[in-house]
């Protein structure tokens, strides 16, 4: 008798762990052939919820670690990765890539980890300064993470785009919960697996699968998320979003992927913080107090 293929079910990532939606709900993705890839979990708005708590949670610990230290974290993923890159060529490959794209695009990922770890204790110097005032103080500006960022990743690619989408938003310290590609879903839980094994702390990067149109309304709405990166690529969405993220003043950015080795990428999630230092003059002399 011909034996039936038995799929991967794919959980989602929520806090380190990795639960099945609380919906009950599968769907199973299609290759070219119309065969099933897997069973995807269809998240849902409780899932959303849960994961949103878990990047809050996750939050003041992640921020207030050494810079170079999540540089160092960040440089890990990227060892991992490569080291599960013939897993990665193989579900890019189930998902339409042929070989040689996918080799490409697992390569991209990795180099993007490699090179975002490397501005996790620069971009700090480069946006920071030292502001000229006329009163009796000095004036510095720095970088602080905004918070908790929701993230839908882009629809066309499997690893690329979800990697280049999180990475930024991460190296300044910010948490994130985030939306896989609907269609090429499989690289995204298989990176929660890598993120699990490496030294990432439970939370600071969730992962749902599901649909965008379930979810977009609640990116935009919850008052826990401080910002939303869109990578959806449907302009309508974009301008919804932002519509609906006037109510806490959330930022809404659009990632369109043209551009990912940018620091100010990074900057893009962070809030300026100013700090004002009294100077006394005594004799002649400066001196602060």
């Amino acid at each position: 008798m011909e034996r039936l293929e038995v799929l991967k079910t794919y959980k989602i990532y929520i806090g380190g762990q990795f639960p099945r939606t609380e919906s009950g709900r599968y769907y199973d993705p299609k290759n070219a052939q119309g065969q099933a890839l897997a069973n995807i979990c269809l998240s849902s708005r409780k899932d959303l919820r849960n994961a949103v708590v878990a990047a809050r949670k996750a939050f003041g610990g992640w921020a207030e670690r050494a810079h170079f230290n999540r540089g160092q974290i960040l440089y890990r993923i990227a060892e991992m990765l490569e080291g599960r890159k013939a897993q990665f060529v193989e579900e890019l490959m189930k998902q339409g890539s042929t070989k040689a794209a996918a080799e490409k695009e697992v390569d991209q990922s990795t180099d993007l980890l490699v090179y975002y770890s490397g501005w996790a204790d620069k971009y700090q110097q480069l946006f920071s300064s030292v502001n000229p005032v006329a009163s009796s103080h000095f004036n510095f500006s720095a970088l602080e993470p905004m918070g908790v960022v929701g993230i839908v990743a882009p629809q066309d690619t499997s690893l690329f785009g979800l990697v280049s989408s999180i990475i930024p938003v991460i190296t300044g310290g910010n948490t994130v919960v985030v939306l896989a590609s609907e269609k090429l879903p499989l690289c995204a839980v298989t990176f929660a697996e890598v993120l699990n094994s490496s030294d990432v702390p439970g939370g600071v990067v969730n992962i749902l699968t599901g649909k965008e149109s379930e979810l977009l309304e609640q990116f935009a709405t919850h008052m826990d998320i401080n910002a939303v990166l869109y990578g959806g690529g449907d302009a309508k969405n974009y301008i919804r979003l932002k519509e609906l993220g006037t109510d806490n003043v959330k930022r809404v950015f659009n990632f369109d992927g043209a551009e990912t080795e940018n620091p100010y990428l990074i900057a893009d999630f962070q809030e300026v913080k100013t700090t004002w230092h009294p100077i006394e003059n005594i004799g002649g002399s400066t001196s602060t107090y």
